[in-house]
């Protein structure tokens, strides 16, 4: 298995802290980021103490990069499967694993000229790792949308395979029993910075920054994945 796989499987939620981090310019243009942290305690409770036998890795690079790197895998796929590649042409992307100091996160970012070009980050290491290795496509049971008219900002995340979301919600609901006794760090935090003042958040636990122009709502982070949809937002600017 190479390192796209096992990197993946190391980031359950069971002891990761994930920030979505969203910057909107006057222009609305903008840059988005997705910053996933292995807690190194939470993995040690959970018996996961064989640190040594993990290989350093610190790699960053483009979604371009892999479609040049594997052309030949590329063209293989159907071309709606190309389309769905290219759409994440422009995602930077770093992976680090350090088995020494005990560091591992993965960075997966997007700068965008219109806030409704941004893919699906969640989604991008899977897909990296379906064309690294020609494996099937590697797809989320949700989309996120984001949208800004200048006043309103909406997140919306919708349910896009219930059958797979489904599936995916029992098997989180047997790993919380199994580690329910442990003491783990699991957190989502949202962190987003606007150009106006804020004037409302649908969200009443959002904390809005002393500038009131930016904010952060955090949330339980199994919570969030079997409520995806708790996590839409709406905040509307003066």
């Amino acid at each position: 298995m190479k390192y796209l796989s096992v990197f993946l499987l190391l980031f359950s939620f069971i002891s990761c802290q994930i920030t979505e981090t969203l910057t909107i310019n006057s222009d609305r243009s903008g840059s988005i980021e997705v910053y996933s942290l292995r807690d190194e305690n939470s993995f040690a409770q959970l018996g996961r103490q064989d640190f040594g036998d993990e290989k350093f890795i610190d790699t960053t690079f483009t979604f371009r990069d892999y479609i040049v790197k594997y052309q030949d895998t590329f063209v293989k796929f159907n071309k709606a499967d190309q389309a769905l590649f290219t759409e994440h042409a422009n995602v930077k992307m770093q992976i680090k694993l350090d088995p020494i100091q005990m560091e591992n996160f993965n960075k997966v970012a997007f700068e965008f000229k219109n806030i409704e070009e941004i893919p699906n980050l969640y989604e991008s290491l899977g897909l990296a790792n379906s064309l690294k290795e020609n494996y099937p496509i590697y797809r989320k049971s949700y989309k996120i949308k984001y949208t800004f008219d200048g006043k309103v900002f909406k997140r919306t995340l919708a349910i896009t395979n219930p059958e797979k979301f489904e599936k995916d919600k029992k098997e989180m609901d047997e790993h919380e029993k199994i580690y329910s006794k442990y003491k783990v760090m699991q957190s989502y935090t949202l962190k987003y910075y606007f150009p106006q003042k804020i004037k409302s958040v649908s969200n009443s636990n959002a904390i809005i920054g002393s500038d009131q122009k930016s904010l952060s709502l955090k949330f339980q982070l199994s919570y969030c994945l079997k409520n995806p949809e708790s996590t839409n937002l709406e905040v509307v600017l003066e």
